[in-house]
């Protein structure tokens, strides 16, 4: 994670935050008086937020764990053609 001080991040606010959102980058910003902060993109904080969700569940990580072995033994559900391509969107 790239780190810059707060005064280098207030002079190239916009820049900083367009490599933010566009590389899918944390920003972590220091300042000599207070507690250092990170920039992150909505949308990389919306898919942490769900991954954090989802270990956080006991139920569905037993799910996980039922379906990658499943999985690895090659005797998992197997969508038809007809359900691959509604999920694909063809």
């Amino acid at each position: 994670m790239e780190t810059v001080s707060v005064n280098r991040f207030r002079d190239n606010l916009k820049v900083l935050v367009e490599d933010v959102i566009d590389n899918h980058a944390p920003l972590k910003v220091t300042r000599r008086a207070g507690e250092d902060f990170v920039v992150v993109s909505a949308a990389d904080w919306e898919r942490e937020q769900e991954t954090l969700h989802v270990l956080q569940s006991s139920d569905l990580m037993r799910q996980i764990a039922k379906s990658m072995k499943t999985h690895a033994k090659g005797s998992g559900y197997q969508p038809t053609e007809r359900e691959l391509d509604e999920i694909t969107g063809i």
